[in-house]
């Protein structure tokens, strides 16, 4: 069989898979499912942010091919299986942007974005009906911080939302005095889920993404952590056996350093 041409063209990956997805293609790719292929998807959205987070256009460009190819393949999965053709669901994002930017592709006028995401709202309710609640369609499977943002961002598009910042601040101190006051460990379970869902309204109103801002300190924490256990093989130390002191010494030698790295 001949190699694919125009590799820079979406159809030739269509016919890739295609090809990979055929009786005398690749066993491996013959075997996949939606099902089984739902953790490759998942992994791959992680590795598009992880280079939107490096801001390494090199690398993200790779992984957005990955995922556009993950894309396909459902998509040449459900064909097979004569669930629906790639060109539906083209056409349905299509007609999808189309009818929510009324303001681009009709005559309505908007003057900011923030009436543009007021006009979404009402068109959304349009589309999904008087009697279907407006966070029924938030994914459920999303990253619990990532979540309790969308329901949040969505409610408050209608007006349910503080008024002040401090508002919410000021909740967030009675979150974790009422985490303080629990004694069973259910009562604490819910008190530090409300305290984390209010950490994650004060990120929306400041225009944070929790699980961007979660990731970075992560990541922080790994490289100052990473160079204290450095510094310790240096110096013959061992991490398990120094008092609190000592480490907590060893910690703010780090954090300097990986600081002055940043």
């Amino acid at each position: 069989m001949s190699l694919p041409q125009n590799l820079s063209q979406f159809d030739t990956l269509v016919d890739i898979i295609a090809r990979l997805r055929s009786p005398n293609g690749c066993p491996w790719d013959r075997e996949q499912t939606h099902q089984s292929l739902r953790g490759n998807l998942l992994e791959e959205c992680y590795e598009v942010l992880e280079a939107l987070d490096e801001g390494n256009m090199e690398k993200l460009r790779y992984e957005l091919g990955d995922l556009l190819m993950q894309i396909v393949f459902h998509a040449q999965i459900a064909a097979e299986a004569g669930e629906f053709e790639l060109g539906e669901v083209i056409n349905n994002i299509n007609q999808k942007l189309i009818h929510r930017h009324p303001h681009v592709f009709g005559n309505k006028k908007v003057k900011d974005a923030e009436e543009v995401l007021h006009n979404w709202e009402d068109i959304k309710r349009e589309e999904r009906g008087a009697d279907t609640s407006m966070l029924t369609s938030v994914p459920k499977q999303m990253p619990a911080l990532s979540y309790s943002q969308e329901i949040q961002r969505r409610v408050a598009r209608v007006g349910f939302d503080w008024e002040r910042d401090n508002d919410v601040i000021d909740k967030l101190a009675e979150e974790v005095n009422e985490l303080k006051r629990v004694e069973s460990q259910e009562q604490r379970e819910l008190e530090f889920g409300d305290l984390l869902f209010t950490l994650a309204n004060i990120a929306r109103r400041m225009g944070i993404d929790p699980e961007a801002a979660l990731r970075r300190a992560n990541q922080r924490f790994y490289r100052r952590f990473t160079y204290l256990e450095e510094l310790c093989r240096e110096r013959g130390l061992n991490l398990s056996e120094m008092p609190f002191a000592e480490k907590k010494a060893l910690w703010e030698e780090a954090k300097r350093k990986v600081e002055n790295e940043d």
